[in-house]
């Protein structure tokens, strides 16, 4: 079941986060993300705060996180868009995180469904998504679902230097 996120989520996202961060350090994975950088606790309560945090639950226990909105970043300007569309047409997915243990499991593309289906009830009938060069599973799993690579912009990303944002677009309608 994916819902809104709660306070009393954040210690469980934290805990996802801080499982990415070693699974990172140990080789295991590569999302180019840093600990006490990016994801941090705080950037779950920023999203909390702002109402755009979600979490997909299973059993119980928080095994997925993101934050769905409207907000796309400044570099995002610096993007040839495949589908140009105004600010209220388009629907971003930030930071989707699922719990290294529970990978390979379908987590990651019920998220990807489940914001769609919100993008579209909200009006918004482009998406888009970014995420670090580093990081192949993300893209290889966007890819699937039917994201385009629209470009790859060099950037300092939430504080990460060095980055090569690698910026995905599609497009969804009813029929989809």
């Amino acid at each position: 079941m994916i819902r809104k996120a709660t306070a009393r989520d954040l210690p469980a996202i934290a805990a996802i986060y801080d499982r990415i961060h070693d699974a990172e350090a140990s080789g295991a994975i590569r999302t180019g993300w840093l600990r006490g950088v990016y994801p941090t606790e705080e950037t779950a309560r920023a999203a909390l705060a702002a109402g755009d945090l979600f979490v997909l639950e299973d059993g119980g226990a928080i095994v997925a996180a993101a934050r769905i909105n409207r907000e796309q970043v400044d570099v995002y300007a610096r993007v040839n868009w495949r589908y140009p569309a105004s600010d209220g047409e388009v629907m971003v997915l930030h930071t989707l995180t699922v719990d290294p243990p529970m990978a390979g499991k379908g987590y990651g593309r019920q998220f990807v469904e489940f914001y769609e289906r919100h993008a579209l009830e909200n009006g918004c009938p482009v998406l888009r998504i970014d995420t670090n060069a580093k990081n192949a599973a993300a893209r290889a799993m966007y890819a699937k679902h039917g994201y385009i690579e629209s470009g790859v912009v060099p950037t300092v990303f939430n504080g990460i230097p060095d980055v090569m944002l690698v910026c995905l677009e599609k497009r969804v309608s009813e029929n989809s």
